[in-house]
């Protein structure tokens, strides 16, 4: 298998970790090496119709091949028919990605089939409006905070999406863990799914900068204990200066299926195998994405998605290219296959680390 199987631009990270440096606990919630290896081939084989024009005419199936196009896509095609090729193409790849991986036979095809702790959580980060018939998966540091401000405006709890108030991210909402089983059936079975992702590096580096920067409570719990794991010489710390590689490190070394959500795997924490979403949409385009699901919900005009709040710190290019080309490649190649789900079915490139990349 040659880089150009994995990622649009040259990737450095060699995804086959050197033999006996990978405890099995490491990648107890990673697919087996084979079925990874079909994933990212079929990931590859999308790109390379892409190049030769062959998505061109072709219809784009839902995540697991069930179904018709969703008007909201063909109708956002007639509105800007440039951003919609894009959009076409990402989907395009995210859904025959999703979909080959699903179908095998030793993956989850309802949430039922999902062990209890797995179960669990993704029953915890689904959202329910009754009164719009949808349910959302939040991802934190995927623009959650937003998305649930517009939930509680859809379902009244909150005058508007504006509203300068700390976002209480439990009260005025409901999910699907709060409801009884036939409940979570039939709402799962006639309500429109959609969930939002983003570049897996992307967002681990804003976790990182969000809670060990700014945020004590983070760095009094995991902080500390990360810089006494990890660090030489700790001394007394208050776990406010741990690095980017001392955190992934503790990523590596994290069962993954006990990680804190703000940096646990999206495929984790949403399982689009046993939960059919009939909408992905992307932190990169979020606001357009944002739109197409505002009008398939039937949400009032006047409800906007919000803008960025004044104190965000955006993750740019720039930012990410310094920390990763300042991570040693051995991290990023050990830490990967915890996260390669998340590139390979939402068609996020691998991270470019190659000497003439960080060079510049």
């Amino acid at each position: 298998m040659t880089r150009s199987n994995i990622g649009r631009s040259g990737s450095l990270v060699n995804l086959r970790p050197p033999v006996g440096t990978v405890s099995v606990r490491r990648h107890s919630a990673v697919l087996p090496s084979v079925l990874t290896f079909a994933v990212i081939v079929a990931s590859g084989g999308l790109l390379l119709m892409i190049e030769k024009g062959m998505l061109n005419h072709m219809e784009t199936p839902s995540p697991r091949g069930t179904g018709l196009r969703p008007d909201f896509i063909r109708n956002a095609r007639k509105q800007d028919p440039v951003v919609d090729t894009e959009y076409q193409i990402v989907q395009e790849i995210r859904n025959r990605t999703i979909r080959t991986m699903c179908g095998q036979k030793n993956m989850p095809h309802s949430i039922w089939t999902l062990p209890p702790i797995q179960r669990r959580t993704v029953l915890q980060h689904i959202l329910v409006s009754d009164k719009h018939k949808f349910l959302y998966c939040y991802v934190p540091k995927v623009a959650c905070s937003n998305w649930k401000r517009v939930v509680k405006v859809l379902n009244g709890a909150l005058e508007n999406v504006d509203v300068k108030i700390k976002m209480d991210h439990k009260n005025d909402l409901v999910f699907l863990a709060d409801l009884k089983p036939e409940e979570i059936k039939y709402r799962l079975k006639t309500y429109f799914k959609f969930m939002f992702v983003r570049d897996p590096m992307d967002r681990l580096l804003s976790a990182y900068r969000n809670k060990f920067g700014e945020i004590e409570a983070y760095q009094k719990r995991y902080g500390v204990e990360i810089i006494k794991r990890y660090r030489k010489n700790p001394g007394k710390t208050k776990g406010d200066d741990v690095t980017f590689a001392e955190f992934l490190h503790y990523l590596l070394d994290e069962d993954v299926e006990k990680m804190n959500e703000h940096w646990m795997p999206i495929y984790n924490l949403c399982q689009p195998c046993a939960v059919t979403y009939d909408f992905i949409g992307s932190y990169e385009r979020l606001h357009q994405d944002a739109q197409l699901v505002l009008r398939k919900i039937g949400a009032p005009a006047h409800i906007q998605f919000p803008e960025r709040q004044t104190w965000y710190k955006p993750v740019t290019k720039q930012t990410l290219h310094y920390y990763l080309c300042n991570t040693p490649h051995k991290l990023l190649r050990d830490l990967l296959p915890k996260y390669i789900l998340d590139f390979s079915l939402y068609a996020y490139t691998l991270p470019n680390t190659t000497s003439e990349f960080c060079r510049h």
